[in-house]
C-alpha cells in the first residue's frame, strides 16, 4: 500500500504556519513601533508646527501599508496554511475507511475546507437499485496524483473522502504485447 502522508508532513505544516505567524507578528510590531515613535514625536512638537502634517501623513502611510499587507497575507497565506494544518490534524484523529472500487476518472480541481484537492471518481454499485454511482475521493493538491488509469481496481484508505493510502489491485488495460502473446525476435 502506498501512503500519501507521513508524520513529517504534519510537523512541516505546523512549522510553516509558525513562520507565517512570526512574519505577521514582526510586521505588526514594526508598525506599532513606528506609530508609537511618530506619536511621541508629534506630542513633543509645539502647537501648530508645520512638521505636524508630515508626521500625520507618515502615520497614515504606515497604517495603509500595514492594512494592505495584513489582509492578503492573513487572508491568503496564513489561512491556507492553517486549513492544511487542520486537515492533517483531522487525518491523525479521524475515522478511516477501507474501500475497493474501479477508478472512473478525474474531475476538476476544487477547494475543500480551504485546501486545494484533485477529485478522483470511483464507480460504486447501488445496493437498492441496479445502477452505478460515482464516489468522489479527494486527493491532496500538494501531493502527486496516483497513477490510476480508467478501469483499474483500486483499494484505498480514506478519511472524510480524503485519500490517505492506495493500492492498485489489478490494471484493467493490458499492453498489446501481453494480449497478442507475440514475442520479439532479434
Amino acid at each position: 500500500m502506498t501512503y500519501l502522508y507521513s508524520d513529517s508532513d504534519l510537523w512541516d505544516a505546523f512549522i510553516q504556519r509558525r513562520k507565517y505567524l512570526a512574519v505577521f507578528l514582526s510586521v505588526t510590531a514594526a508598525a506599532l513601533a513606528g506609530l508609537l515613535t511618530i506619536f511621541i514625536l508629534y506630542s513633543q512638537l509645539p502647537y501648530k508646527d508645520p512638521n505636524g502634517s508630515w508626521m500625520i501623513a507618515v502615520a497614515c502611510i504606515i497604517v495603509a501599508l500595514y492594512i494592505i499587507f495584513s489582509f492578503p497575507f492573513m487572508g491568503i497565506c496564513y489561512k491556507r496554511c492553517n486549513s492544511y494544518c487542520k486537515m492533517l490534524r483531522y487525518i491523525s484523529v479521524g475515522l478511516k475507511e477501507n474501500f475497493c472500487a474501479p477508478f472512473a476518472g478525474v474531475e476538476d480541481w476544487i477547494v475543500r475546507d480551504g485546501v486545494d484537492v484533485n477529485v478522483a471518481t470511483f464507480e460504486v454499485k447501488n445496493i437498492k437499485r441496479e445502477e452505478t454511482m460515482l464516489r468522489r475521493i479527494y486527493v491532496d493538491g500538494e501531493k502527486e496524483f496516483p497513477p490510476f488509469e480508467e478501469g483499474d481496481e483500486v483499494r484505498f484508505v480514506s478519511q472524510g473522502n480524503l485519500l490517505l493510502a492506495y493500492e492498485i489491485i489489478n490494471h484493467q488495460k493490458e499492453t498489446d504485447h501481453g494480449k497478442n502473446g507475440s514475442t520479439d525476435q532479434l
